[in-house]
């Protein structure tokens, strides 16, 4: 199964509106590809109408996080057991929104996406909550969520998973857009970020990561491309026994690989 993400550039997202009867004006609205669903030895897919898997769920584990970088995704948990809000954008099939509601019942958990139809098919057949006092999935687009200054300072840790049908990198990538992100967390706080490690997208996105955010570090490349970078707000050195015993603990509590984490964090200090 694939699982590498692909994007277009922003302008290919966009269609002219109506023209007027004395001046003629584009209209930008959003245009989404469509979003398809498929079924493999009980596992179920979303598409937006390729075979790119733009995210999975487990029919028997809903809550469980199928994938693996989606796992990876929540290296974060090495650093912080306590979350107290916690930012998605992408929402994907609703994982890593789901699994964070869940295993952190203290926490507030925040996700964006722009596209409607993948609001609605997470919450009608990837069982995404309704929103509560604890939950809020907002549709609208990322970089307008981040760049509003009432949303900085908020996060504990900021999960950025930004890929459209065609999935040549992340569709947000620029320095502005990592820029807000770093002020969306708090002063200890952690972004994860997809990427696509065999694109040249990726070395994009690394140097500006590492231009904006303290210490950035890789997971080691899962399924056929997919490369999960950490980046922490402020500097870093890795405490390897302290990253081992929590690892430990989330094994223990959650059955995630986190031992993994720290081995492949271990080998980018190397």
């Amino acid at each position: 199964m694939l699982i590498k993400r692909k994007s277009i550039e922003a302008e290919s997202n966009y269609r002219s509106g109506p023209v007027a009867a004395k001046k003629v004006e584009k209209v930008r609205k959003p245009k989404f590809a469509p979003v398809t669903l498929s079924e493999y030895d009980g596992v179920r897919y979303l598409h937006f109408g390729t075979e790119w898997v733009q995210g999975a769920m487990r029919l028997r584990k809903p809550d469980w996080l199928e994938l693996e970088y989606a796992q990876q995704m929540m290296a974060w948990m090495l650093f912080k057991d306590q979350p107290q809000h916690i930012l998605q954008l992408g929402l994907g099939t609703g994982a890593l929104t789901k699994f964070c509601y869940r295993q952190f019942p203290e926490a507030h958990v925040t996700a964006v996406d722009l596209n409607p139809a993948v609001i609605m098919i997470c919450e009608s057949m990837f069982k995404l909550p309704v929103n509560d006092e604890r939950l809020n999935v907002i549709e609208m687009d990322a970089m307008d969520y981040v760049v509003n200054h009432d949303h900085h300072n908020q996060f504990d840790a900021v999960q950025v998973d930004l890929y459209d049908a065609t999935a040549r990198g992340p569709v947000l990538d620029s320095t502005e857009f990592y820029q807000a992100c770093f002020e969306c967390l708090k002063e200890d706080g952690i972004l994860t970020v997809n990427l696509f490690g065999d694109h040249p997208s990726f070395a994009k996105n690394i140097k500006v990561l590492r231009y904006v955010f303290g210490t950035v570090l890789c997971l080691p490349e899962v399924h056929d491309g997919n490369v999960v970078a950490v980046a922490f707000k402020p500097r870093l050195k890795l405490e390897l026994d302290k990253l081992y015993a929590r690892a430990e603990a989330i094994r223990l509590n959650t059955k995630l690989p986190a031992k993994s984490w720290v081995d492949g964090l271990a080998l980018t200090q190397k």
